[in-house]
């Protein structure tokens, strides 16, 4: 008998194991040079347009495809440099356009939104309904920046005007809105309504994007070998993805507890691909492996980055949550925290406001800013961990308990050291 009750512990334990999901066949071998052969055709395309920008008919016509190409660069490379001259070659060219203008202004849009600098986008866009009244595209789009600054009902009005189920762009947008809502099984449901239209129409671009994204969302919902399937499809369109590759890396960091393997996975992307926020999922695995030193020089290389002016407010959310918890800066902090909800009034920013009062030791004021913004109107779940200190601080415990139970169950979303924090509420 004791010999059965311990083979079946055993067994118990070994089911208990979390099943290794990641294999570097997958995703290690990868043409070495296929980033540098893609970033050369775009640097010999963008010399073809830039060449031809001149005072001429072709003009317009350059000026557009050379922002293009300015934009595939930073997608390949991460460079900021390269987001901002695409900004500046629209601007020329909805000041020359004649013909086609709102479509630059939504150009121009969607570059802005790229730069969180919302606003500016939401007037490009206007400009662009007063061009052509109730076009499709420029509604879609209106949608998009109306939930980025928060606007909810607007953003509704669109969708419901917009209603075609038949359309992609419908779809990924009606995605977005039941993810909102917190409904992530409609968000899933739409998300894969979309891909199977784009699967038919063979867009290796929309299909790149909606695997990464649907991987993403998989991921929220726990389901951890379908997001890194989809993340491997990426890349079997685009093998240099830099996002793909990420998400990889946070898998087996987060559900794998392969920290190692999740650095080297970094280290490979930041060979080619530039975003200040790598150095921040490097210091958070350091601290993972207690490293202490090696922290410290990631979240110096973060700081580092960011004194680059054109990223502008691109990282303020992150910058916020650094100064709280590893800089104790908060008046720092609350001057950005501030900015944000200046620039972007949605619940997740109004939650770093809140955090920031909760942390200096403002309980009552994060409290109230948590119940006039933040409760039941967002459902992440950084912000319901966040909501939960808040609580704590305010004696709140009974309100404490139900959130700490819901995110116990999101570990993978939020990563073992915010898991750690959790189970000391």
């Amino acid at each position: 008998m004791k010999t059965i009750y311990l083979f079946l512990c055993i067994c118990f334990l070994y089911s208990c194991q979390k099943q290794q999901i990641t294999d570097t066949k997958d995703y290690s071998i990868i043409p070495v040079n296929q980033n540098t052969i893609t970033n050369k055709q775009s640097k010999k395309d963008l010399a073809f347009w830039n060449s031809r920008i001149k005072n001429d008919s072709m003009q317009i016509i350059s000026l557009g495809k050379s922002a293009q190409q300015y934009t595939n660069l930073f997608q390949t490379t991460g460079n900021i440099e390269n987001l901002k001259k695409a900004e500046i070659t629209l601007q020329k060219a909805v000041q020359k356009a004649a013909i086609g203008k709102d479509g630059y202004l939504r150009s121009l849009a969607q570059n802005l939104i790229s730069q969180h600098r919302f606003k500016e986008a939401q007037q490009a866009l206007k400009n662009a309904e007063k061009i052509d009244k109730g076009k499709r595209a420029t509604q879609l789009m209106q949608f998009d920046v109306a939930m980025e600054l928060g606007n909810y009902k607007s953003a509704q009005n669109y969708l419901e005007k917009l209603t075609d189920f038949s359309d992609f762009n419908y779809l990924i947008r009606l995605a977005k809105w039941k993810d909102y809502t917190g409904d992530l099984d409609a968000t899933i449901h739409f998300m894969e309504r979309a891909m199977a239209i784009v699967n038919r129409s063979k867009n290796k671009e929309l299909q790149l994007w909606t695997y990464t994204n649907l991987a993403d969302y998989y991921g929220h919902a726990g389901r951890i070998k379908d997001s890194y399937d989809f993340y491997i499809k990426s890349l079997s369109i685009d093998p240099t993805n830099a996002y793909a590759k990420k998400g990889i890396a946070w898998i087996t960091y987060s559900y794998e507890k392969n920290p190692e393997e999740a650095l080297r996975i970094l280290d490979a992307i930041q060979d080619y691909h530039q975003s200040p926020d790598y150095y921040l999922l490097k210091a958070e695995i350091a601290d993972y492996q207690n490293h202490k030193n090696l922290k410290e020089k990631y979240i110096k290389a973060y700081f580092d980055a960011i004194q680059n002016p054109a990223y502008g407010d691109m990282y303020n959310a992150y910058t916020v949550e650094v100064l709280i918890n590893e800089r104790q800066d908060f008046d720092q902090a609350l001057r950005i925290a501030e900015k944000e909800v200046n620039n972007r009034p949605t619940p997740l920013s109004y939650d770093l406001l809140a955090y920031v009062y909760q942390q200096k030791g403002e309980y009552q004021k994060a409290l109230d800013i948590a119940e006039k913004h933040i409760i039941d109107k967002t459902y992440e779940p950084l912000a319901q961990y966040h909501l939960a200190e808040i609580y704590k601080a305010n004696d709140l415990y009974d309100r404490v308990t139900p959130i700490k139970k819901e995110l116990l169950e999101a570990s993978y979303e939020l990563g073992p050291m915010t898991t750690r924090a959790i189970k000391n509420l």
